[in-house]
Order: C-alpha cells, then structure tokens, then sequence
C-alpha cells in the first residue's frame, strides 16, 4: 500500500526558510517522477516543484529561484527546501507522483508565511 507523509510545516515569518520532507512507503521515489503541490484556502492544487527519474527539476515561475526539491533515495524521500517565503506562498503542501495520482494524496503539512 502506498503512503506518502508529508512533515516540516509550520509559522514562519516573511523572508524564513522551511524544509519540507515527505517520505514514502509502498513504492520507490526514485523510480517515479515526483512533485510538491500546494493548495492555499479557497484556491485550486497547483504544482510547484517537480524532479524527474532522471534528476532533472522543474519549478512553477512563483517560486523559482525561492525554493529546491531534492530527494534521498537511500530514506525514500523527497524534500522542499523553501527560502525567501511570501504570505503569498501560504499553503497546505503534498508531495505525490508529478501526475498527481488520485489514491497517492497524503495529509499534507500546512505553511503558514506571517507578513
């Protein structure tokens, strides 16, 4: 069974810095595209942070520059390194597989960026 959980939300003030981990169970991150998501209170999940099989990553224009995603394939895991915060980049955050597949959803972990 597949379980992927999200940590290492929390407050941070503008301009901090979080690191977000997810770890998998189930499956094997490096064997599958994969993304960090996010959806903020009353808008659409969107992608902002992808890493391909074969390392390559990607970033939504809103964050690049500002944030990193990594993973360890030794800890099965994947991570967001987010600097530079915005109120803007308040969120809940889910990491998934790039497509984002419907029964991988985890609770996610909540942002919260204080002006």
């Amino acid at each position: 069974q597949v379980q992927l959980v999200e940590s290492g939300g929390g407050l941070v003030h503008s301009g901090g810095s979080l690191r977000l981990s997810c770890a998998a169970s189930g499956f094997r991150v490096s064997s599958n595209d994969m993304g960090w998501f996010r959806q903020a209170p009353g808008k659409e999940r969107e992608l902002v942070a992808s890493i391909l099989t074969s390392g390559i990553t990607s970033y939504a224009d809103s964050v690049k520059g500002r944030f990193t995603i990594s993973r360890d394939h030794a800890a099965n895991a994947v991570y967001l390194q987010m600097n530079s915060l915005k109120p803007e980049d308040t969120a809940t955050y889910y990491c998934n597989v790039r497509g984002g597949r419907p029964n991988y959803w985890g609770e996610g972990t909540l942002v919260t960026v204080s002006s």
